[in-house]
Order: structure tokens, then C-alpha cells, then sequence
């Protein structure tokens, strides 16, 4: 009895075992379930302006912008304005030495004055000699002096009127000295060429300086322009005349209202792009000329 009692158990308990380990598979049969974490998100919708604003790119720039030369050869005299400054058209920015320009055009002047002083004098000449002429000819018709007489009478009149026009040809020779010698004189001021501002300085005073050397860099700054591509999408969805706002990389929400006043008639085939230029409608003080700016475009178009 008592090995019979103890094999019951043994079997009793190889049953229970192969029991559990039969519940424990069917559990892990059954399909698993997700933990919240692992579940996708729905991701937000973008705002109605990401979705239908394009954003393009470009440089600021400006129509005028030019290194204002020397027209001539000479030593710089005097500086007048320097690097910041605001300058107008024609404004003197600096000067040559003129010293010698000017002794030469007060000694043209002068000999002008004397050239037209003997124009006087052969104009008077040539009155005289045409009143004897006159005469001349009445007394020949009078037969009172001979063809000889009459014809000497004559020629000292042609004589005259040609030293006449040989002065007068010199007057207007030495006035085209002096004018050539005032446009030297106006090449010795270095003058702003639009209305702007002096971006840079290349010369100091006493300095000598070249034909061609370069003396001042002068910029403008407006109208502002901005020059950038779109895609070939664009093409023909954006026309002159329309407006886009403009803005920088650090102030995107401040934006500025612009123009577009030239658009590439081509598509440029290595970009698949066409180039458009926009003009700046006031004078942000936030821009500037050589700045990087963006433009937003309705991406709807």
C-alpha cells in the first residue's frame, strides 16, 4: 500500500507539471498586445502658409554701384568725404593738385584776349581798306585813275579779310585749348557720380595716383532689388508687376512688400530654373545691399 500511495503521488504530480507547462505555451500562442508606446502617431497638419508659400533666396542689391576712378594723373590734394558718408550727384569727393592746370588755363585765357584783340584790329583794318575801295572805284569810273590803281585797291581789301579770318581762325582754336584745358581742370575733382553712400575709401591724401586707379567705391542704396530662381513650375505663374514680401534669415515673420519687375524669358536647362528680380517697395532700414534675403511666393500659383 504504501508503494502504491507513493506512486499516486509521483504521477500526481508529473500530471500538475505537464499541465502548466501546457497553459503557459497556450498563453504565449495568443496574440501579443501593443503597448501604448509603441502605437503611430499621427503626425500634426502643416499651416495653410507652409503649405502654400514657396521660399526662394537671393542677394540684395543695388542698380548703381561703381569704383569711382581717376580721370587723370596727379597727387591727391585734399580728401572730402570718407567711408560712410552720404554723398549726392556731383558732390566733390576729393581733388587732384590742379596748380598747373590753372597757370596754363589763365595763360590760354589770356592769349585768347590778345587773339581777339587783333580780330578787332584787322576788322577795323578791313573797314578802312574797304572805304578806299569804294573810292577807288568811283574815281575809275570818273577815269580818274588807272585799272592799276583800282586793282591794287582791291587786293589790299582781299589781303586784310584773309589775316582777318586767320585770327579768327586762331580765337577759335585757343578757345578749344582752354575748353580742353577746363575739362582737365573738371577731372581733377572726383566727383560722386549718383546719390549714395561711400562704401569704401582707396586713396589717402598726397598721394599719387594713375589713369584708371581706383579712388572710391560708391553704392546706392535704393531702390533694392533682390535677384532669385524658381523652379520651371513657375513659369509663366509669375508675371511683372506682382507682388512678393521679402524678409531676412534672422526675421522671417518681418516682411517687406516688393515688386516684380523682370522675369527671364528662358529656362536655364542646367537648373531646370528661370531668374526673376524683384524691387523693393520702401526703404526698410533692416536691408541692405549685399544682404541675403528670402522671398516668399505663393506656392498655389
Amino acid at each position: 500500500m504504501k508503494l502504491l500511495s507513493r506512486r499516486a503521488w509521483i504521477t500526481l504530480t508529473v500530471v500538475l507539471i505537464f499541465g502548466t507547462v501546457a497553459c503557459d505555451s497556450g498563453s504565449r500562442t495568443q496574440s501579443p498586445v501593443t503597448p501604448a508606446s509603441a502605437q503611430p502617431v499621427s503626425q500634426a497638419p502643416a499651416h495653410a502658409s507652409d503649405q502654400d508659400t514657396y521660399l526662394a533666396s537671393g542677394p540684395l542689391v543695388v542698380e548703381n554701384q561703381v569704383d569711382v576712378a581717376a580721370q587723370r594723373e596727379g597727387v591727391v590734394a585734399k580728401i572730402l568725404v570718407d567711408t560712410g558718408k552720404s554723398v549726392r550727384k556731383g558732390q566733390i569727393l576729393a581733388m587732384l593738385d590742379d596748380r598747373q592746370i590753372r597757370a596754363d588755363h589763365e595763360a590760354g585765357e589770356a592769349k585768347l584776349r590778345a587773339i581777339d584783340a587783333d580780330v578787332k584790329n584787322w576788322e577795323a583794318e578791313v573797314k578802312v581798306l574797304q572805304a578806299d575801295l569804294d573810292r577807288a572805284q568811283k574815281m575809275w569810273a570818273a577815269q580818274l585813275i588807272t585799272k592799276e590803281q583800282l586793282d591794287h585797291a582791291s587786293f589790299k581789301v582781299l589781303a586784310d579779310q584773309y589775316e582777318l579770318e586767320r585770327e579768327r581762325q586762331n580765337s577759335q582754336n585757343q578757345q578749344a585749348v582752354l575748353r580742353s584745358l577746363k575739362l582737365e581742370l573738371e577731372k581733377t575733382q572726383i566727383k560722386a557720380p549718383f546719390d549714395g553712400v561711400v562704401a569704401r575709401r582707396y586713396v589717402r591724401a598726397g598721394q599719387k595716383v594713375a589713369l584708371g586707379d581706383r579712388l572710391f567705391w560708391v553704392t546706392a542704396v535704393a531702390p533694392l532689388r533682390v535677384k532669385f530662381t524658381l523652379p520651371e513650375r513657375f513659369v509663366g505663374k509669375v508675371r511683372i508687376g506682382e507682388r512678393v514680401s521679402i524678409s531676412t534669415a534672422e526675421a522671417q515673420a518681418l516682411l517687406h512688400s516688393a515688386k516684380v519687375i523682370q522675369v527671364s524669358p528662358v529656362v536655364d536647362p542646367s537648373s531646370d530654373t528661370i531668374e526673376v528680380m524683384a524691387e523693393v517697395e520702401d526703404r526698410p532700414v533692416d536691408l541692405r545691399p549685399g544682404m541675403t534675403a528670402q522671398v516668399h511666393i505663393g506656392n498655389s500659383r
